[in-house]
């Protein structure tokens, strides 16, 4: 396995080409990927849209299925799909994974959730859009998830204001999210090493954005 190119880097990882159609997922922390790959292969025994995954070499790495296509976030930039439209795709993502008994909670109205599901981890292919980047997944309440995709649309909304029309759309097919999982939400992000003092400073306001298209 021949590590090639940097291909991709977000916040806690980069990506690298592999020589056989495959990317290389590295945590620069070296976070353990075991429950993130198990996860992913449980998702795709269930016909949910995620890339087909391996385990890394090293405890920090997963090997992934390279994708064609483009991110949701592109796609957005480059008008091949409209704010609308991307706001009814995440949430029929949303939807499609919490149909998905949870993998490991005995609690029946447990689902596996996402919650970092925004347009820059939809990858949009010729067979459809595929969900990536599952590190921060977990089992819990549906509505969380759908409460957490909101409040990180709401930030985006805050620095473009151009983004309140995909938080409207997404609100809008969702039908609202509840209270209690918004404060979960806020919390958690709150808590999220990889944000910065000025980000979680932001996020009643985020909140606040969220009550008000909600209720537009």
């Amino acid at each position: 396995m021949k590590i090639g190119e940097l291909v991709g880097a977000g916040r806690t990882a980069d990506v690298f080409a592999l020589d056989d159609g495959r990317v290389l997922r590295r945590y620069r922390d070296g976070d353990d990927t075991t429950d993130e790959v198990a996860v992913m292969a449980y998702l795709a025994e269930h016909g949910f849209p995620v890339p087909a995954v391996w385990p890394g070499a090293a405890a920090g790495e997963l090997v992934m299925q390279r994708l064609s296509g483009t991110t949701m976030v592109d796609a957005l930039f480059n008008g091949a799909i409209t704010a609308e439209q991307a706001g009814g795709m995440l949430a029929e993502l949303l939807r499609r994974l919490h149909e998905i008994p949870a993998r490991v909670s005995t609690d029946p109205a447990h689902r596996v959730l996402h919650l970092d599901l925004h347009p820059e981890n939809v990858m949009l292919t010729p067979q459809g859009p595929v969900v990536i980047d599952w590190a921060t997944a977990a089992e819990g309440p549906p509505g969380l998830d759908s409460a957490m995709a909101a409040l990180i649309l709401a930030e985006a909304a805050l620095a473009m204001p151009a983004a309140t029309v995909l938080l409207a759309s997404l609100l809008r097919h969702l039908g609202g999210v509840e209270g209690v999982h918004l404060a979960e939400a806020r919390t958690r992000r709150a808590a999220n090493p990889t944000l910065g003092p000025e980000e979680v400073g932001r996020l009643d306001e985020a909140v606040a954005l969220i009550e008000e298209t909600a209720g537009s």
